[in-house]
């Protein structure tokens, strides 16, 4: 691991820290909405709530990896034989329980029904599951050829999800309330986007460029993804969730008022 200066470690350092506490904050949003939508879309808050406390509690052992990896020394933060290399595998544990659950959470605000809610679920969730296994390999690889085996490999289930979400998904998304149909490719498209910054991160060691200044911006990069990724992802399933209320309501309504006269 790369020497690093004290502002250098300080921003990462407070980048772990704030993204522990983004996670934090989102659980108790979450817990504390979920009664705020219909009872048949409260599942999804529910997963929305799980994935930042299972994200939170892993910047946490994160940060405490940071600390226990460096040692102040003249001024410089350097890790030496006896601190314990940082363990960047926290976010693979993470990425294992949490991706899934984001496709998961989306299939379920759509409100499919059940059966053809459950076969897209265990096929999203299980092609994401396996992009995260078949990623760990070439990450903890040392030889450039394995690591892009497995960077391969792990893209295969990548462009399942990605075929899946615009086609089946785009039918199912049609038919949704008007109102929710704009957030929903909105909440497609964040998952593309931040999805889309760890390859470029898993390439940085294929391509030898992991330098102090690289470190410092994946981890930093890292953290600003995941919190839009999971926190920012939420709050797009809640005002989903809302928007499918209100229009459910307001279709209820005219019912009551049609049958009235």
């Amino acid at each position: 691991m790369p020497d690093l200066s004290f502002s250098q470690y300080s921003l990462v350092y407070n980048a772990f820290s704030f993204a522990f506490a983004a996670m934090f904050a989102a659980f108790i949003y979450f817990v504390l909405v979920r009664q705020q939508v219909s009872p048949e879309l409260r599942n999804a808050l529910t997963m929305s709530s799980l994935v930042v406390a299972v994200a939170g509690y892993h910047y946490l052992r994160i940060f405490e990896s940071w600390q226990s990896a460096y040692t102040l020394l003249n001024g410089v933060y350097t890790h030496t034989a006896t601190n314990p290399a940082f363990n960047d595998a926290y976010r693979y544990i993470d990425w294992l329980l949490t991706v899934p659950l984001l496709v998961a959470e989306l299939v379920a605000v759509l409100g499919l029904k059940r059966a053809i809610s459950i076969n897209l679920t265990a096929r999203l969730a299980g092609a994401a599951a396996l992009m995260v296994i078949l990623g760990y390999p070439g990450e903890i690889a040392t030889d450039n050829g394995a690591r892009l085996l497995w960077g391969v490999l792990s893209t295969l289930p990548f462009l399942y999800i990605v075929y899946t979400l615009y086609t089946e998904f785009n039918s199912a998304v049609a038919r949704q309330p008007a109102s929710a149909q704009p957030l929903f490719r909105w909440a497609r498209l964040l998952l593309f986007a931040t999805w889309g910054f760890y390859p470029i991160v898993y390439s940085l060691k294929y391509l030898g460029g992991y330098n102090a200044n690289v470190l410092v911006a994946v981890q930093i990069g890292y953290c600003i993804a995941d919190v839009i990724a999971k926190a920012g992802f939420g709050v797009l399933i809640y005002q989903i969730a809302r928007a499918k209320g209100v229009e459910l309501q307001s279709t209820g309504a005219a019912d009551v008022a049609a049958a009235i006269a």
